[in-house]
């Protein structure tokens, strides 16, 4: 899946209309431009570069970039821990875009202004998890962004089969849909039902859209943050309890929470070996544990808990088709105060000093999303 490519593949067009337009007028580019991308190039190190213009083949589309998020695996990858990743590289998987043109070969669906996100999974078709049509899951999957370039530049191109209509969400907004359909799928691997507690470590994007799904569910949720702020919107987003691991004893209040049971499902969207620990002490009995977040070093956890809880312990990565489509379904009832999620938005060349602060204060953010 090329996404700057240097010499046409094909005719494209751009007769295509669609309700509602996001995008204006259509742009005419020329071969010979260049467009501005946003570049990591080696730990601590971001600028702009120009690029060539991408161009649209018969089965792709071309898509004008509005808005694209910093990612957790961006942010590690800035600061020089993020093993996959390959620098120098453009980051960017996290898409809010109009679409520009389309090829001759593109479902009529897909219409030029349409505000669109991005799946931007690859799967190869023949490993295990292809096989057994767990895509997001492919053993030779490559992000956007991490292990080959991504799209945080102003235009990119793409299959047209990764181009997700956002129906009526503005393209700002649409950034969100892919981290928010990775907390999605997590609540999903569980089976969560309304009988359910589910404790969710972490009020980062990713653990916010777990708190939305298993509230949607009809499960009992409690947040888990050392941020007062996080856990006050965990609370207006769905989750009846909060609780400050820094400040309170998490045992005590999860066992008064639960009646001394303890939670039926643990989301750990962390990614640390305090956090990994939690989820598997904490858990009740014949519980589910579902991991998202990667942990920096090996973690020792105490084996006989699962043998003794007979705990279901899942591994959830990315984010299925169907999970992008409960995301934007759940934005379109505008039940969510979704800008509060958007910490700052900044155009290219203020990405770097962005990134900075981030660095700096990581427990502050939920999203930076560079406008172009």
């Amino acid at each position: 899946m090329g996404i700057i490519q240097t010499t046409p593949t094909g005719e494209m067009r751009d007769n295509k209309t669609a309700a509602p337009h996001f995008g204006g007028e259509a742009v005419l580019v020329h071969e010979q431009e260049t467009m501005k991308a946003v570049q990591i190039t080696a730990p601590g190190q971001m600028q702009v570069i120009r690029v060539p213009m991408p161009h649209c083949g018969d089965d792709e589309v071309l898509i004008r970039l509005s808005h694209v998020g910093f990612c957790g695996s961006d942010l590690n990858t800035y600061r020089g821990g993020n093993p996959m990743a390959k620098l120098p590289v453009i980051p960017g998987h996290e898409v809010g875009a109009v679409i520009q043109a389309v090829g001759n070969k593109v479902p009529d669906v897909l219409t030029v202004g349409m505000s669109v996100t991005v799946n931007p999974y690859t799967a190869c078709g023949r490993c295990a998890s292809c096989r057994n049509g767990r895509v997001n899951a492919c053993e030779h999957n490559e992000t956007l962004g991490v292990q080959r370039s991504g799209v945080m530049s102003e235009f990119a191109v793409l299959p047209w089969q990764k181009i997700i209509p956002a129906e009526q969400i503005t393209p700002k907004h649409a950034a969100l849909i892919e981290p928010m359909s990775v907390g999605f799928h997590a609540v999903n691997r569980a089976k969560v039902t309304d009988i359910d507690v589910v404790m969710v470590i972490g009020c980062g994007m990713i653990g916010i859209g777990a708190i939305v799904r298993a509230s949607l569910r009809g499960a009992t949720v409690i947040a888990v943050d050392v941020d007062d702020e996080k856990l006050a919107l965990a609370r207006q987003i769905g989750a009846r309890y909060t609780l400050n691991s820094q400040t309170q004893d998490v045992h005590e209040c999860l066992q008064a929470f639960t009646g001394g049971f303890g939670p039926d499902v643990v989301v750990e969207a962390v990614g640390s070996i305090p956090t990994y620990q939690m989820a598997i002490e904490e858990v009740g009995f014949t519980g589910r544990v579902v991991c998202i977040g990667y942990a920096k070093s090996e973690v020792s956890l105490s084996t006989k808990l699962f043998v003794q809880k007979e705990l279901n312990i899942y591994g959830s990565r990315n984010a299925l088709p169907a999970d992008f489509r409960a995301v934007i379904r759940f934005l379109n009832t505008h039940a969510f105060p979704i800008d509060r999620l958007i910490t700052e938005s900044v155009a290219p060349e203020q990405a770097a000093e962005a990134m900075e602060r981030w660095a700096a204060h990581p427990g502050k953010v939920f999203r930076i999303l560079v406008q172009f």
